[in-house]
């Protein structure tokens, strides 16, 4: 009997060894960005960063995101104005805090939507969020798409003014993961 127990007890260890393969995907950098959205009441402004960097350990064979990691240098992301990006530049401090940051810490999973929460260090504050997004899984690819709102006084950002008028407190992000294994 200990012989039965011993081996099915074996093939269960090895059945779940070879079912999970956690393993880093690789960013697809040409399709891969961020994006925020700023609000004034005279106008809106948009800027997106075709660099970030994610890093992420996923289960292929369960579909399962198990850690994110992200970085973006806020210097790239560009609006099309470069006075403007400049300027966004100084409100933010950027020679001082020259990278966002973001640290996974849960991950939960319903059909393709995925709530992502973690840690984000912002202008050398950090705070918890959660981005809300969709995860769709393909053979050796996973695409994510996702979204998340800060507010720039949380995060000890001065709200900058046009016309004596400032830009609302809610920064919105965008972003788009692509991610390939082998």
């Amino acid at each position: 009997m200990r012989k039965v127990s011993f081996a099915v007890t074996l093939l269960v260890a090895v059945t779940t060894i070879a079912v999970s393969q956690v393993r880093t995907a690789e960013t697809l950098k040409g399709e891969s960005w961020i994006a925020y959205r700023l609000v004034h009441p005279l106008h809106v402004i948009d800027a997106k960063s075709t660099d970030p960097e994610y890093d992420v350990e996923i289960d292929p064979v369960k579909k399962e995101i198990h850690s994110v990691v992200a970085q973006v240098d806020v210097t790239s992301f560009d609006s099309g104005n470069s006075n403007r990006d400049s300027h966004a530049m100084e409100v933010i401090d950027a020679l001082t805090y020259p990278d966002a940051d973001f640290r996974s810490t849960s991950i939960q999973s319903k059909g393709d939507s995925i709530f992502v929460t973690g840690n984000l260090t912002f202008h050398g504050v950090t705070k918890e969020i959660t981005m809300a997004g969709t995860a769709t899984w393909q053979a050796n690819r996973l695409d994510v798409l996702g979204s998340f709102d800060i507010g720039l006084t949380e995060f000890k950002i001065q709200r900058p003014a046009l016309l004596l008028i400032p830009v609302e407190d809610k920064l919105s992000f965008t972003l788009a993961a692509a991610f390939t294994w082998k």
